[in-house]
């Protein structure tokens, strides 16, 4: 449990800029969420969970270890939350849909220039290669791979990283 799952999460916060605005969704157990707001303080963290009984189960979480973390009730693709949220500098995902759809949620929750890190498992380059040219199309760029935790968890975390590029329907560089 530990090195699989909250170290798996921990060891993220090396890629995040100081101070960011983070925007994890689909949080469900607070992963990777709680364990970003644990390893780096200055994080400024609203976890989005679509659940009523998770998303107060983690609000009691969050008071028990007492993080200055939110917890917001409802989906990244809501309109209501996209508006709360917009213009965050990260968000962050686990296991919770194929790449495509996961920037189609997480895409128009970043500034531009802001990077979705989703914590992925084998599959990551599988799904880069099915995925990467819908993922520019939504105004992401070209995914990448970066493994976190090297000589701390066995073995590293996965995470693909898309940088927001553009608004989604509009060519970047070197698009028709």
């Amino acid at each position: 449990m530990w090195d699989r799952h909250v170290l798996n999460c921990a060891v993220v916060a090396e890629l995040m800029p100081d101070g960011a605005r983070v925007v994890d969704i689909g949080s469900g157990a607070g992963l990777p969420g709680i364990p970003l707001a644990l390893a780096r303080p200055d994080l400024q963290i609203v976890l989005v969970e679509p659940l009523a009984r998770r998303a107060e189960w983690l609000r009691e979480v969050v008071a028990d270890l007492e993080l200055a973390v939110e917890v917001e009730r409802g989906r990244a693709e809501d309109v209501v939350v996209r508006r709360r949220w917009e213009g965050a500098d990260v968000v962050t995902a686990r296991a919770v849909a194929p790449l495509a759809r996961l920037a189609g949620w997480s895409l128009p929750l970043l500034r531009t220039g802001g990077r979705l890190f989703a914590v992925k498992g084998s599959s990551a380059a599988a799904e880069i290669e099915r995925d990467a040219s819908t993922v520019r199309r939504l105004g992401g760029g070209l995914p990448r791979i970066e493994l976190c935790g090297v000589g701390i968890v066995d073995p590293p975390s996965t995470v693909v990283v898309v940088e927001r590029v553009a608004r989604p329907g509009r060519p970047t560089r070197g698009q028709a």
